[in-house]
């Protein structure tokens, strides 16, 4: 069985810096593109960012700038390193990754628990 394990949200004022992680587990056999996703109350689940296994990344244009999305292929391993956070960054931020469990199979889509992240104003 698979999992992700995200950690690193809480409580942060604005303009403070968060850095979210997250660990893949389980019978893997490769990892494609790993990321972060974000829902906020109310609102429907939202890009933040990706980064495939060679490292190329894409950011929503919100958090340009702001937030950097990193990898460690050997470690099954994403980060996001969220810097001058605002109020609107609060939500429930999700991992994401596309895994192959043996050579023989498709990849499937896998999900985190959700991690919450708040930002005071």
């Amino acid at each position: 069985q698979v999992q992700l394990v995200e950690s690193g949200g809480g409580l942060v004022q604005a303009g403070g810096s968060l850095r979210l992680s997250c660990t893949a587990s389980g019978s893997i056999f490769s990892i494609n593109d790993m990321g972060w996703y974000r829902q906020a109350p109310g609102k429907q689940r939202e890009l933040v960012a990706t980064i495939t296994p060679g490292g190329i990344t894409n950011y929503a244009d919100s958090v340009k700038g702001r937030f950097t999305i990193s990898r460690d292929n050997a470690k099954n391993t994403v980060w996001l390193q969220m810097n001058s956070l605002k109020p609107e960054d609060t939500a429930d931020y999700y991992c994401n990754a596309r895994i192959r469990l043996t050579i023989r199979r498709d990849e499937d889509n896998y999900w985190g628990q959700g991690t919450q992240v708040t930002v005071s104003s």
